[in-house]
């Protein structure tokens, strides 16, 4: 998997041995790791960042995981992002109200590394299919990303590697609005400066090869927003 293709977790932990003991083992999975001190850095990042998953402690420094949470949950642009909080309090009551406030999973300290990580591997299987190996299908179209082999209506199509990530992408979340520069994130990964019109140049070859066999043109522009896949 290269890098633009790896999940990004953001780890948001006060406590820098356990938050380097979770990177560790984070990146040993083959995830991009973010790190976050407090919960005013944490939005700022998830902003920035656009992570596909955040492991959230709930006892932070000035802003609490709690109101973390809620705050992105509240968003349009970040309710759908899986987070997993991290308490001492093991109580009904606080899992109760971490789930409520919108934590997609509660695991409470101490925890097993071990299945921490499956948590994560779970619930990226929901939010991001297509960089753990799954299949992927969107009317005609067929994306296998364990074989990289693409097919419509049976018949396989050429890609190139840029223009299979472009296709796993917007197959991932149809319908979605992808900008530019959230593409070149995601696509190209963010410690490559690539220019925002190459993303249009490829986006015109995933275009030509999803219409080789025929069939009409699946990729949208939104004037002003970027594209979305139907």
């Amino acid at each position: 998997m290269s890098p633009a293709e790896q999940p990004t977790v953001l780890i948001v932990e006060d406590e820098p041995a356990q938050r380097e003991v979770l990177a560790y083992n984070l990146e040993a999975e083959g995830f991009r790791v973010a790190r976050a001190e407090t919960g005013d850095e944490a939005l700022m990042l998830v902003d920035e960042l656009a992570p596909d998953l955040v492991v959230l402690d709930w006892m932070l420094p000035s802003v609490s995981g709690i109101e973390v949470c809620r705050q992105l949950k509240t968003r349009s642009e970040t309710r759908s992002l899986p987070i997993i909080m991290l308490s001492a309090r093991a109580e009904e009551v606080d899992r109760v109200r971490g789930l409520e406030t919108g934590a997609d999973d509660y695991v409470v300290k101490p925890y097993s590394v071990v299945e921490l990580m499956a948590r994560v591997r779970a619930l990226l299987r929901r939010t991001r299919p297509a960089a753990v190996g799954q299949r992927l299908e969107f009317e005609d179209i067929v994306l296998d990303s364990e074989t990289h082999k693409v097919f419509r209506s049976g018949k396989p199509l050429k890609l190139g590697p840029t223009e299979f990530r472009l296709l796993s992408t917007f197959m991932e979340k149809p319908g979605r609005v992808w900008s530019r520069e959230q593409l070149l994130d995601r696509v190209w990964g963010r410690d490559i400066y690539v220019d925002t019109r190459t993303v249009d140049v490829h986006i015109g070859r995933l275009r030509k090869a999803l219409c080789q066999q025929g069939g009409d043109d699946p990729v949208r522009t939104v004037r002003g927003a970027g594209y979305a896949l139907g």
